[in-house]
Parts: C-alpha cells; sequence; structure tokens
C-alpha cells in the first residue's frame, strides 16, 4: 500500500512507502541532469573544492543540484526523509535475474507473476530486470502494478499456518540461488572500517573543518605556537575518538557475528545436503541439529520439539520448549507474535531437540541477514530514532546568534582597518578573526563535558548509556513508566496455595498441594507445564517449576519405561512415594500419567494445555491452566462455582496472581497420532472446572521507596503490565503509585456487537490497600508489606484510572478523543500487549511528557526503545537497543538516572552558558584592542585559551549529582527569558568593567597611549591590563555558572574545579601584581612599575567588584522567586504548553467528569457524550 503524493496517470515522482508504520518515509525519484551536473562542476572549481565539502555534509542538496525529479520509475537515485524529517540518498540498482524453470506447484502462484517477487511466495521466472535499493540494510523492490517500491520482506507474512506443512517441501540448488539473488547472503555483517577511513571521515566533519580553518587562519597571523598548540591537542582528540569508535565498530561486530557453519537442508527432492549457513535463503527447510547449535535465520519448527534458551531476546535464561506449528483453522495465517512459540530466532540456542519415531526436526526459514529478529536488533542499534530535545534545538540558534554578534564585529573591525589605512592582508586576517573568537571552535565539544562525566558515573553504577545524548533528556523526565513482573515485583512467583472444588463450592485454600487426594486437579499441576530436563535437572518457567515441585512428584524422559505405553511418551510423571506409586496393591500398576502431546503457552490465548494418559487408562485426558477469565470461557458452566467472580476479586485484590485450570476426558477412539494433529481448538472446549491455583509475587523491597520518592519529586508514576488488572492494582496501591485515599475508576470498554454500538462503562474500585475480610486478614498479613505505612495522604482528593489491554484497544478505535484524558489520569495499565506498550508511551509524548520507561523483558522492549529514556534491567542482547541497560535488577537505578540527568543537563547549560559569555570576553578584548591598533599576544591568547578556558570547562562538569531527588527540574530551553537574562547581564557586566579598568588607566599620570600601528608588537599596557582584567574575568564566569544544589553537590566538593580556580586566580594575579621578568617576556606584558602598587590593587579591587556584582546578580536576582514571576509575567504566559497540564487542569475543574456509574456509547465509532445510567 502507498500513498501517492503526485496525482497523475502514470507512475509519480513521490510516494510514501511503508505508510503507517515507524519505517513512514517520502521517496522522491531524480536522474541525472547534464545541466544540474555542469553547474556543479562549475561551481567545484570557483569554490575549490568547497561545494564538494558542502555536499559531502549535505548530500540531498547534491541530488538537487546535479538532478531532475523524474518517474520513480525510471528514477536512478531516491531522495528519502522519514518521519523525523531525515533525508538520505540512495542509489537504484538493476538485478539481473536469469531464466529458471521453477514450478510451485500452485496455480494461484504462478498467476500472480510480479506481485510475488514484492508480496514474497516463490518468485517467478518471468522477472529478467528488477529495480531495487537497499536503505539502512532492508532491501525495497519495484512495484511495477502499484508503481512504488515496496519492503522486501521475509516468509513470514500473509503466509496460512498449513502452507509450511503443505507447500514448503524444500527448495532446489536453482531454486535457492534464485531467491539468494533477491534475498542477499544470510550474514549480519557490520563493517569494521579501518583506521584510516575512520580519520578521514573525522576531518571532513564540519567541526574540524572549522577547526582547520581557523588554525591556517592563526599561522598566517604568525600565530605559530597557539596554532601547534591546538593541532596537538586537535590531533589527540583525534586519535581518542577514533580508538573508541574502532572499539564500539568491533563489539558490534562481534555481537552480530555469528560463526559460519554448515547446516542440512533438504532439497524438494527429499535429498538431504549441507551447505554453509551463510547460503541460506526463506523457504528453505532446515535440519535442527539433535545436540542444538545457536541459530543464524528465523525459522518455523515444522516437526520435533527443541528446548531454547533465548537470553538473548528476553534476558531470561530459563529454557523454552518450542513445539511444531499447529493449524487452528485452515484460514489461519502466521504471525511471528502471535506463534513466537513455534518459532526459532536468531541469535538464540537451541540446547536440544526432540522427535520420537526416529525423523529429523525440521524448520522453515522465513527470515534471513537484517531482516532476522537479531538483524532487526542491530538495526535498531545502528540506526537509533533521533533525539527530538529542545536543548540541542536551542544550541543550534544560539550558535547562530553569535554567528550574528560576529558579523557585527567583523563589520566594525573592517571598518575600522580600512579607515587606518590598513594593508588588504591584515584586514582580510583580522577581520576572520573574528568569527574564530566569536564562534570558538571548541564549543561543540565543551557541550558534551557534562554528558561524558555521567555516563562514566553511571557506569560505576553498573548503569551502561548506548545514547550518551539521552543522558541530558533525562533530566527532563517526569513521568516514569514500570513493568510490572520482574521490575517492581520479584521476578520468580511463589505457590501461596491452591483453591480446589468440591462440587460447585469452592474449598478452604489448601497450602499444601501434595497431599491432595489422587485426582484431575493433582494431575493438572503435574502434567500442565512445559518443564524439561537439561544436564540432569528439571528446567522450565518459574512458575510452572514452582507449581510441579509442590507435587512432589518426579519427571522423566524417553527412557525404557516410557514403551509400557502404547506409542512412545516425551515426558512421563509419577509420584515418588512407595505408598502412592501404585494404582492399587493388586494389580500393582504403577500409577504413571505420560504428555501425549502440549499446546504451548500464547500471550494471545493465555492459557496452555497438555494432552496426557495414564498408563492403563483407555482414554487421554486433556488438563488446561492460564488466565482464570480465559478457562472460564472455555469451561462448561455447570461445573463454574455461583461465587467465582466474587473469589477472584477478592485474592486478585490483595495482589496474588490467579491461575484456573481444567480438564475433561477425550474420546477413548482418539488415537496417538491423531493427538498429533489435532486442533487445539477442538480439545479447549467443554472443560470442568478444576480450582484456582493462587501464586504470590512480591515486591522488591526497593520499589516503595523509590516510587515515593519519585512521587515526592512529582515525577509521575504509571504501571504497564501484562498481569491481571486487580493485581495490578494491589500492587500499585501497596508501592504507593495509588495512596490510600485516592480512589481507582476502572475503565471498562466493550466493543460493539449486532445491535448495539461500543461503550465504556466506568466503575469506582472502592478498594483500599488494607481493606480486607475476616476471612483473608490471614492471607494479607502474610502478603502485605509493611511499608504501606509510610504512604502519604493526598491534600486533596485524587482519582486515576485502571485500564486493561483489551479495553484499551477498544478506546483507540472507537473513543479516540477520550485517549488523551484517559492517559493524562491513568495510572494502571494491565493486560498490555507489548505493542500497546510502545502505543501507550508515544501517547503519553503526544500529551507533553518527558517518558522514561523501566523494564526487564523482551515483551518491554517495544517501550523501552520508544520512550525518551529506556531503562532495562536485563542483560540480554536485546536489551542493548535500550539506551539504558542496569546490572541492579530493582528500579534503584531509575532515580540514580535522573540525578545523572539533571546534573549533566545542568552542566551542559553552564559550560555553554560560559563558552558564550567566554567568547564575548575576548570579543570585548580584542575589539578594544583594535580600536586603539593593539592585540594580545601570542602566548597571551594560548594562557587564555588553553590554561583557563579549557581546564575549568573540562572540570566544571566533574561536580557529582546531587543526591536528593527535588520537585524542580532543570531548564530545558537556552533561549528562556532567564538563561537569556542571565547571559545578557553578565556580558554586559564583563564589557562594563573591561571597559572601567581600561579607562581608569588612561587617568594613569604615568601612562602614555600605543603610537603607530602595535599589532604586530603587542608589548603595550593597554593590552597587558585588558589580558589581566579579562583573564579574571574568564576565571569568574566559570564559577557564577557553575551551580550547586538543588541539581549538583557544591561547587567545593569539586576538588580539582577547585584547585584549578585557586592556582589559575593566584596565577594571574601575580602576573599583575609582580610578574617576574621571564614570564613579562613569555607573555609579551609591559611593565608597570613597583611604585605604581596601588594602580595595581585598584584593578584587583575592579575584578573583585565584578565578581562580587555577577555572584549576587546570578545567585539572588536570576534564581530569585521574584525574577520567576517577572519572566512569567513577560511572557504573559496564558496557557501551559503541555497538553497534559491542560487535559489535568479541564478533568480537575469539570466535576461531571468521569460520569462514574454511568455508560458512555460511541455512534458510528466516534465517542458521543450520550450516556445511559446502569
Amino acid at each position: 500500500m502507498y500513498h501517492s503524493l503526485i496525482d497523475n496517470s502514470g507512475p509519480p515522482n513521490q510516494a510514501v512507502i511503508n505508510e503507517g508504520s515507524d519505517d513512514e518515509m517520502v521517496c522522491t525519484g531524480y536522474r541525472q541532469s547534464l545541466g544540474g551536473s555542469l553547474l556543479y562542476y562549475f561551481l567545484s572549481v570557483m569554490t575549490a573544492g568547497g561545494i564538494i565539502l558542502v555536499m559531502h555534509w549535505m548530500p540531498h542538496w547534491k541530488v538537487k543540484l546535479k538532478m531532475i525529479q523524474t518517474t520513480l520509475d525510471r528514477a536512478e537515485v531516491v531522495l528519502l526523509q522519514d518521519q523525523y524529517k531525515q533525508t538520505t540518498v540512495e542509489e537504484v540498482n538493476n538485478m539481473v535475474i536469469e531464466k529458471t524453470h521453477l514450478d510451485s506447484g500452485d496455480k494461484a502462484v504462478q498467476h500472480s507473476n510480479e506481485r510475488n517477487v514484492n508480496n514474497l511466495d516463490m518468485p517467478l521466472p518471468k522477472v529478467k530486470v528488477t529495480r531495487y535499493f537497499d536503505h539502512q540494510h532492508v532491501r525495497y523492490l519495484w512495484n511495477s502494478k502499484e508503481d512504488i517500491f515496496s519492503k522486501l520482506r521475509g516468509y513470514d507474512e500473509g503466509k496460512k499456518c498449513e502452507d509450511f506443512h503443505s507447500t514448503f517441501l524444500g527448495l532446489s540448488a536453482i531454486e535457492q540461488s534464485y531467491v539468494r539473488n533477491l534475498y542477499g547472503s544470510n550474514t549480519i555483517t557490520i563493517e569494521v572500517k579501518s583506521y584510516w577511513q575512520l580519520f578521514i571521515r573525522e576531518v571532513v566533519n564540519p567541526f574540524y573543518i572549522f577547526q582547520s580553518m581557523s588554525i591556517l587562519l592563526w599561522m598566517l597571523d604568525d600565530y605559530y605556537y597557539y596554532a601547534g598548540c591546538i593541532v596537538l591537542i586537535s590531533l589527540v582528540s583525534i586519535s581518542v575518538a577514533l580508538y573508541e569508535t574502532k572499539q564500539q565498530s568491533q563489539k558490534l561486530h562481534d555481537m552480530a557475528g555469528l560463526a559460519m557453519g554448515k547446516i542440512t537442508v533438504c532439497r524438494n527432492n527429499q535429498v538431504y545436503e549441507e551447505i554453509f549457513t551463510s547460503e541460506l535463503v526463506p523457504g528453505d527447510v532446515i535440519v535442527i541439529p539433535a545436540y542444538g547449535c545457536t541459530m543464524f535465520c528465523d525459522a518455523v519448527l515444522t516437526a520435533g520439539n527443541c528446548i531454547v534458551n533465548e537470553s538473548m531476546l528476553t534476558g531470561e535464561s530459563v529454557p523454552v520448549t518450542k513445539t511444531p506449528l499447529s493449524c487452528q483453522s485452515p484460514d489461519e495465517v502466521y504471525s511471528s507474535d502471535e506463534h513466537k512459540r513455534y518459532t526459532l530466532f536468531s541469535g538464540t540456542k537451541v540446547i536440544q531437540t526432540r522427535y520420537y519415531g526416529g525423523e529429523k526436526v525440521t524448520a522453515v526459514v522465513i527470515r534471513t541477514g537484517f531482516s532476522t529478529a537479531k538483524g532487526e536488533l542491530m538495526r535498531a542499534i545502528l540506526f537509533p530514532k533521533p533525539t527530538d530535545f529542545k536543548f540541542y534545538q536551542d544550541s543550534i540558534r544560539f550558535i547562530l546568534i553569535l554567528t550574528a554578534v560576529a558579523s557585527v564585529g567583523m563589520a566594525y573591525t573592517l571598518a575600522l582597518m580600512l579607515h587606518k589605512g590598513e594593508p588588504a592582508e591584515t584586514i582580510i586576517l583580522r577581520t576572520l578573526d573574528i568569527i574564530t573568537i566569536v564562534v570558538p571552535p571548541a564549543l561543540p565539544a565543551a557541550m558534551t563535558v557534562g554528558i561524558v562525566y555521567a555516563q562514566s558515573r553511571l557506569k560505576k553504577q553498573g548503569i551502561f548509556c548506548i545514547s550518551p545524548p539521552r543522558i541530558n533528556m533525562c533530566g527532563k523526565l517526569n513521568l516514569i513508566c514500570f513493568d510490572k513482573t520482574g521490575t517492581l515485583t520479584e521476578d520468580g512467583m511463589d505457590l501461596w496455595g491452591i483453591v480446589p472444588l468440591q462440587g460447585k463450592r469452592f474449598l478452604p485454600v489448601n497450602q499444601h498441594p501434595s497431599e491432595l487426594p489422587r485426582g484431575p486437579f493433582l494431575a493438572a499441576m503435574a502434567t500442565c507445564h512445559s518443564l524439561t530436563h537439561i544436564e540432569g535437572q528439571v528446567s522450565g518457567d518459574p512458575l510452572d517449576l514452582k507449581m510441579f515441585e509442590s507435587t512432589n512428584w518426579t519427571l522423566e524422559e524417553h527412557g525404557s519405561d516410557a514403551t509400557k505405553f502404547d506409542s512412545i511418551m516425551p515426558t512421563v510423571v509419577k509420584p515418588c512415594t512407595k505408598d502412592t506409586y501404585y494404582e492399587s496393591p493388586e494389580e500393582k500398576l504403577p500409577y504413571e500419567i505420560g504428555v501425549v502431546r502440549q499446546f504451548v503457552f500464547t500471550s494471545g490465548l493465555q492459557r496452555m494445555s497438555v494432552i496426557t494418559r495414564t498408563l492403563g487408562n483407555n482414554n487421554m485426558d486433556l488438563y488446561c491452566k492460564g488466565a482464570p477469565e480465559k478457562i472460564i470461557s472455555l469451561c462448561k458452566m455447570d461445573s463454574v462455582p455461583d461465587d467465582f467472580h466474587e473469589v477472584l476479586h477478592r485474592y486478585t485484590q490483595q495482589g496474588f496472581r490467579l491461575i484456573a485450570v481444567a480438564w475433561k476426558a477425550l474420546d477413548s477412539k482418539l488415537s496417538w497420532h491423531q493427538a498429533q494433529k489435532i486442533s487445539r481448538n477442538k480439545v479447549e472446549s467443554d472443560l470442568l472446572f478444576l480450582g484456582l491455583l493462587i501464586m504470590q509475587n512480591t515486591l522488591k523491597q526497593e520499589t516503595t521507596p523509590v516510587i515515593l520518592k519519585l512521587k515526592d519529586a512529582q515525577i509521575r508514576t504509571v504501571m504497564i503490565t501484562g498481569d491481571n488488572i486487580l493485581t495490578a492494582l494491589s500492587v500499585a496501591r501497596e508501592c504507593g503509585m495509588v495512596q490510600p485515599k485516592d480512589s481507582v475508576i476502572l475503565v471498562d470498554a466493550q466493543g460493539p456487537e449486532a445491535d448495539k454500538p461500543a461503550q465504556i462503562e466506568w466503575q469506582q474500585d472502592n478498594s483500599t490497600a488494607d481493606q480486607t475480610t475476616e476471612e483473608d486478614s490471614d492471607v494479607s498479613s502474610c502478603y502485605h508489606s509493611a511499608t504501606v505505612s509510610l504512604l502519604m495522604p493526598s491534600d486533596k482528593p485524587n482519582f486515576h484510572f485502571a485500564v486493561s489491554g483489551k479495553s484499551f484497544s477498544i478506546l483507540k478505535q472507537h473513543f479516540p478523543d477520550l485517549i488523551p484524558k484517559i492517559c493524562t489520569r491513568g495510572t494502571i495499565f494491565a493486560r498490555m500487549s507489548p505493542d500497546q506498550k510502545g502505543q501507550l508511551v508515544e501517547n503519553f509524548q503526544e500529551l507533553g511528557y518527558t517518558v522514561g520507561m523501566c523494564g526487564d523483558g523482551a515483551n518491554d522492549c517495544g517501550a523501552l526503545k520508544t520512550a525518551h529514556a529506556g531503562i532495562s534491567l536485563s542483560e540480554a542482547e536485546a536489551s542493548v537497543a535500550s539506551p539504558f541497560t542496569s546490572n541492579t535488577p530493582n528500579i534503584e537505578c531509575v532515580l540514580t538516572v535522573i540525578r545523572e540527568g539533571r546534573a549533566a543537563l545542568v552542566t551542559s547549560f553552564g559550560v555553554f552558558r560560559y563558552m558564550a559569555g567566554y567568547s564575548m570576553i575576548q570579543f570585548t578584548s580584542v575589539l578594544i584592542l583594535y580600536t586603539i591598533g593593539a592585540n594580545l599576544g601570542d602566548f597571551q591568547f594560548l594562557y587564555i585559551d588553553l590554561a583557563i578556558t579549557t581546564t575549568v570547562a573540562v572540570l566544571m562538569g566533574y561536580t557529582q549529582a546531587y543526591p536528593n531527588l527535588v520537585r524542580q527540574r532543570p531548564k530545558g530551553s537556552l533561549v528562556s527569558a532567564s538563561n537569556i537574562f542571565s547571559i545578557s547581564v553578565n556580558i554586559c557586566l564583563v564589557i562594563a568593567f573591561q571597559l572601567m579598568a581600561f579607562f581608569y588607566l588612561y587617568q594613569q599620570p604615568w601612562f602614555k597611549p600605543v603610537t603607530g600601528d602595535a599589532l604586530d608588537h603587542p608589548v603595550c599596557w593597554e593590552s597587558t591590563i585588558v589580558f589581566c582584567v579579562s583573564s579574571f574575568q574568564y576565571i569568574i564566569l566559570s564559577v557564577i555558572f557553575s551551580k550547586g544544589p538543588p541539581f549538583r553537590k557544591a561547587i567545593w566538593t569539586n576538588g580539582m574545579f577547585l584547585f584549578a580556580v585557586l592556582l589559575l586566580t593566584a596565577f594571574t594575579a601575580m602576573l599583575l601584581l609582580h610578574p617576574f621578568h621571564f614570564l613579562e617576556d613569555f607573555f609579551k606584558l609591559k611593565h608597570i612599575k613597583d611604585e605604581n602598587i596601588q594602580f595595581k590593587l585598584m584593578i584587583l579591587m575592579i575584578v573583585f567588584g565584578h565578581f562580587l556584582v555577577a555572584f549576587i546578580f546570578e545567585d539572588f536576582v536570576v534564581d530569585s522567586k521574584y525574577m520567576k514571576r517577572c519572566f512569567k509575567s513577560i511572557r504573559r504566559k496564558k496557557q501551559s504548553k503541555s497538553l497534559y497540564k491542560l487535559l489535568d487542569h479541564e478533568i480537575a475543574s469539570d466535576s461531571s467528569w468521569p460520569p462514574i456509574g454511568v455508560v458512555t456509547m460511541a455512534t458510528n465509532s466516534v465517542q458521543t457524550d450520550d450516556h445511559c445510567h446502569i
């Protein structure tokens, strides 16, 4: 699908590809133009190659200059613009495909010709030449039917599940070669550039080009020492940058690379052949080695079982059992998300395979190379989402302002030099020198100082950052989303007890399941799981493991004893005590249950089940467990207790996770082979409800204190979980997200039905964290943490929305206008799918929040990447796509990241303001001296720029983050009124006190003004005094712009910075009061006699006066509450720019909303105000 931007009868010049996805791009076609090419070459000659450099930085300009737009089918290059307004240029190539004789055996496939190339059915021989381009390791092919370039997709899209068993029987060598021509080799290769290539790329960076031009200018102006030092520093900086870039590239290369080996593939004539893994293509049928391997592609399992370690994706080292893809209905379409329990993903490790009957374990390759799960991960790292942060946008604007100031200075210098009749060479050098003074070459590097130090401190605390610019964004976080299980609560769960049935009545809680009488409930607990033996240990899902261990049964896998059944059984479970081992004393028949087939748990179905057979029985049984609401929908209603929902509500309200168990006896005619083929839907119906498992998932001890600190700092907290909504609500109350006196409103949305539209029911949950019945007092005392008493009640009534994933989906579709309000007050989002988590984070961002996300599993990866600051508690490779990864598996890292982000942001502001002030000090000094025909000396510039400015700018960021999180947040804009006011006034103070010292010099009776041209001979009293006073001013600005609390520690805690300031102050004072003769000669200072000590002391008093005025102004004027009110009144800010603040105010002022106890109806999929009381 695409949307053409140009409406004409032929192919368009421009179209949108990947419409509606994160990869949406505007694609524009261009072809060569003779006139444009000639103009480009002419400009290249006229600018001495300057235009080539500019076009290297802006390749899209080069395309627009050299080429003209054309239809996409004739394009030689395409210009791609993504949704972040980033543009890239890709060359369109032709792929020549030799004609082959392929026979797919599918008439529908043969009929579709070119469509098949783009939609990835079996490619066909009629296509001889295909046009394509590659973008970010994704290939796009020309689709002549739709006149658009379409993404080359894997064999996992649009395929029916049954096709993997009936259609994919293996490719011939010729077919495989043909498909490989389309898809390329099955490799994930990340180029590691040589040092020379990296050096060339680095030196053509605009920053280094500007610096190179500045160095050339200084050398022409005879500033050899200064230029030499800058060259040396630049070389060291480049060397360090090249080494770090090379190391990072090598690590990424090693992470992406998979050891090349050989794999057995099945040809379409059932002949097996070994080929290199790099030669695999989608459609190949591969044989998984019996003793496992590391997967090198994404493949759908079609025969046999695999035990897989997916820690690379999920961060959980618990092995997962993968089973063959089953077909629930003829029209069921495969989805890698919904059918992931049947899919082997690239980069995961197959520990062992199992097939009973001596056949091979096979899988169909669906994705290769960068299209695989691991390839997508590497692409996410290589091409991250750009950071849209106001600070960086403002910094560019500020540099442009400095450039405008420089233009004024250049114009003044030009007029002054012409008036004095200076030679043309001198005029050019002096005029151009102004730009290097006002826009210092070191400015971009200096701005990263705070980030570099913060990244280093985070690393020492076990928090690793792969996207340093996001550290500054963490300073503005005002909403943190948390996953529940494994993040707020402990990862594992304990079986607290079981609630079995007797008739249609729940029995009391049983905390000793092993004492249950022999029957379906005990058998379900012993068999309905995915546990397996690995290296002699029973391994699998922790929940399954706890459940099975509570039975005191044993688990055995395919041994000689299993032959006592009609067919070989994969898994056998049996009691381990002698008195329960035999079915009856007379027959001495062991009581053993064999698991015939396993239907794995999927998040979409929210259940798992097994088909079993008990030794000696004529029929098989089905046991099923899962989410209570799902299991009940599969049960016969006459087996469900009348008080089911009441009991469910009571336990979930207390924070327990409940799992329902059901069972039914299968038809005795069902054979073992039929059981392997039967549809899941056919057996998972008309079940008999058996009871409930009560799982306890306790809070981590660090959770509540962290949540309370975030709330105290007025940082909003939200829970996004896949668990039950009442369980999530209980955890939210216990950890402090929802305080005891706060009310919770359950938003229950129902989709449209035949006779009525979609609707929302607003239900108030009146439970509190400490409300329990007498019957449950023991349960509550066992579960609730003592930290609940620490919760601080709100001063005003407050309410929170609790929304389920199902309701969230209906709201987005039928009530889109309500989504902003729901998100503004929503705190608990339960039963959320991975995609919904990412969508919710985007909704928060649209409201104006700066969002952080903290999670621990693969289910959180989408939200972690979408958030402004994603913090992963998992060490899985999938978490690498998250900007931050913590070694410590609790949420304390969130506080650390926010504190360091605030410190880094304040440091970046301080350094930027200092560098702006530094340039204006030097700008003032130079213009004053130019006016009288003088200038600073080479070593004077060197002392100012290196000894003072570079030292203090680097050490300013060494101040550590403030240990406490405060309500106030640092400013995020450089062009805010307070910032502009601060910089402007400080610049005025610099000019005023510099001129004061300069004019005071002119009042001295011993003073003689400079005569003639002193530009080349800077030894004069004017330059000496300006140099000394300005040197003090650089130090003064570094101190007043080094802000301490509440975001950083006090300045005196930064020992290195304090030492540098004191040392530089003392040395500069010595240069003024009593310089040694060799220092006077070295710095080109004009000697001031000792008898003029009063003048020297007065200059010191002027400097001290500047410090005192600047300190008082910065600390007691700029940061005062009075000035903040003044700034607000100046801006006349009538309403907040943040949408969430407006909505929150609107909700607070509307007493009739939300309409509790009312049903909100939707008409024509649009929310209306029609309400119906219930």
